[in-house]
């Protein structure tokens, strides 16, 4: 009796999780970004993100791939996509403690987040593992 409680909770949760992750894709869809806190809780989807008042434009970032024989190569923002790349990177630039993630239409999927060794923001290309 006790294991069947714990399968129908452990069923609920299952279900929940897949009905919240469902939600915010349906929010990615939509143009511009979806803003959520570290308890996973979204605060707004389809913004656009500007820099920060008074903020310098992030003028390069370093990026790598998870493969075998990848080298850090540093490079200007624009060079890792179009729209959405250079506004989670400046994004990225002026939260420090903040992640951004990209995924393209053409497949890409691209973490940023500060590199506090390299002293800025790093654009971690991790599609390779998606597939």
């Amino acid at each position: 009796m006790r294991q069947e409680v714990n399968d129908t909770n452990e069923n609920l949760v299952v279900a929940a999780v897949g009905r919240a992750v469902d939600t915010v894709a349906g929010l990615t869809a939509v143009d511009g970004a979806t803003v959520m806190n570290d308890q996973y809780e979204v605060h707004a989807f389809g913004a656009t993100i500007r820099r920060r008042e008074g903020g310098a434009p992030v003028e390069q970032i370093v990026t790598t791939e998870p493969v075998v024989g990848d080298k850090p190569v540093v490079v200007h923002p624009v060079q890792t996509g179009g729209t959405r790349h250079l506004s989670a990177a400046q994004f990225v630039h002026d939260q420090r403690d903040a992640l951004a993630l990209v995924a393209s239409q053409d497949g890409r999927f691209t973490v940023f987040a500060w590199s506090p060794c390299e002293q800025m923001v790093h654009a971690h290309r991790v599609d390779t593992l998606l597939l």
